[in-house]
Order: structure tokens, then sequence, then C-alpha cells
């Protein structure tokens, strides 16, 4: 199984490249959040927002779920946009993974 951190910056670089596609604001993604305690935080910067995971110690779906729930804030869709976009997020890695041979959510 491939580490966490390889994980995490193929998700980052796959929802980045989502967000664009789509014509989205494409958040930074960094692991851990600097505020001690927290899972995932939101900051919001000049150059773009950065969306901050905890990894270690988490399941890779829960993980997965806040980087896509990233995007989805930093994007500050309404409700009806942030279902299609999570459904349509989700599909793209449960995709990759069925191409992939593996039984599991990326």
């Amino acid at each position: 199984m491939e580490s966490s951190t390889i994980r995490f910056a193929d998700a980052a670089r796959v929802l980045a490249r989502e967000a664009r596609r789509r014509g989205l604001v494409t958040p930074g993604f960094r692991c851990p959040p600097r505020l001690v305690g927290v899972d995932r935080t939101l900051r919001r910067r000049s150059g773009g927002p950065v969306v901050s995971v905890r990894v270690r110690g988490r399941p890779w779906p829960v993980v997965l779920g806040d980087m896509i729930e990233g995007v989805i804030v930093a994007n500050a869709l309404p409700t009806s946009d942030a279902t299609r976009l999570r459904t349509e997020l989700w599909g793209v890695f449960t995709r990759a993974d069925r191409g992939a041979g593996r039984s599991e959510v990326a």
C-alpha cells in the first residue's frame, strides 16, 4: 500500500485538475493543519485558499472527504452545486480506483 503522504499528494493533484477543469478556484493543499487538535482548516490568502488536512491516524476515505469539502468551501458553492460537485469528485476517485483493480476508495 502506498504511503498516506503519496496518496495525499496524488489526490491534491487530481482535485486541483478537476477544480481548474470546472473553472473553480483551485485551493492549495497541505498537511497537517497548523492548529493543534483539528482535522481540517481553510486559510484564505492573497495567493488563493489553502486547505490543510490531518492525514496521520485517520482513515483514507475521511481524509479524502476533507479534501473534497475543502474545494467546496473554498469556492463557497450553494448547496445544490456543492452536492453535485461532491458527487462528481467522489466519482473521479472511485472510477480511477476501479481502473486500478482496487476494491477500496482511492
